[in-house]
């Protein structure tokens, strides 16, 4: 079994990536490999729309999400990790989650996705529309199906979740997509 995580921060350390780190951390003392892998710094370009992949299986753009979307395709459980951006997932993701296309045509392994979610504003609900945007992923993908979400409100400033409180909620999290996914 393998999960892999991946954090769609744009500052490396950022609270979210934190947070996969931690959960990853925790997965890894279930037994099962985890992988996390930050976006950060990557060449990822947009998808140009034109379909090419869902005939070749292949993106006709040469960058750095190809060696990611086997990554994605081989893992048993995806857990993506944003932070909120005007109550949405990171730009980052959603261009990220577009460049994945080619699977949809392919086998893939993945069965369960997951989100890790910050955000500033701390009110209830402000992660239901990021999370529904990445249901709107998982929906094109029928064998797979988004399982649950940890959300952390009210962190701002880099290193805002370096704390007991929010490393045990990381940790419970990565315990119980390992126990989900045995």
């Amino acid at each position: 079994m393998k999960v892999l995580l991946i954090s769609s921060s744009m500052r490396r350390n950022s609270n979210s990536e934190y947070l996969a780190a931690m959960c990853a951390e925790a997965i890894r003392k279930e037994g099962i490999e985890a992988e996390l892998v930050s976006l950060a710094g990557l060449d990822i370009r947009f998808c140009i729309g034109c379909l090419s992949c869902h005939k070749t299986l292949q993106c006709v753009i040469k960058d750095d999400v190809s060696e990611i979307m086997e990554k994605v395709k081989e893992a048993d459980a995806l857990v993506f990790a944003t932070p909120l951006y005007f109550f949405e997932l990171s730009g980052l993701l959603k261009t990220f989650l577009d460049r994945m296309n080619p699977l949809y045509a392919q086998e893939y392994s993945f069965r369960k996705v997951y989100m890790i979610a910050t955000a500033a504003d701390g009110e209830d609900g402000i992660f239901d529309r990021a999370y529904s945007g990445l249901g709107g992923w998982v929906d094109c993908y029928p064998e797979a199906e988004l399982s649950g979400r940890l959300c952390v409100g009210g962190v701002t400033a880099p290193g805002e979740t370096k704390n007991e409180s929010h490393e045990m909620m990381a940790a419970e999290f990565g315990r119980k997509i390992a126990e989900q996914i045995r």
